[in-house]
């Protein structure tokens, strides 16, 4: 299979097992949506106080378990590269936003620069060998 048809954005659910509990599917919930783990396992033995949710989160898990695939140790090379992965997943117009702002940011620095080596200015220190 060539590579353009293999997956580019490694974030994805995972079951989470270096923080697991159980299974890893709160972890690897909390670390899909960039919630807090603890918060995530609270909010889920939450849902164990109303009956009608009961047999719902137990089929859940049970099923998250099972076709969920363990989170890869090597999956990201730093924190950094993991938040964008998740602000590509979950707010794309957010982080394309912020590189389309960098992007400017960088033509205006260059555009400066450019006018700088253009002017008599940069001839004139060129000559008396100022730098």
């Amino acid at each position: 299979m060539s590579d353009l048809y293999k997956r580019q954005n490694p974030h994805r659910l995972f079951r989470d097992k270096e923080n697991a509990m159980l299974a890893g599917i709160c972890a690897g919930i909390a670390d899909y949506f960039g919630f807090n783990r603890k918060g995530t396992r609270v909010a889920v033995a939450l849902l164990f106080l109303f009956p009608p949710f009961i047999p719902f989160v137990i089929l859940s898990y049970i099923v998250l378990a099972i076709v969920l695939p363990v989170k890869p140790a090597d999956l990201y090379e730093n924190k950094e590269q993991a938040n964008f992965w998740r602000g590509v997943s979950n707010a794309p117009a957010d982080v394309f936003g912020a590189l389309s702002h960098r992007f400017r940011e960088l033509n205006l620095r260059l555009e400066k620069m450019e006018a700088f080596v253009t002017s008599k200015e940069f001839e004139i220190d060129q000559e008396l060998g100022r730098k």
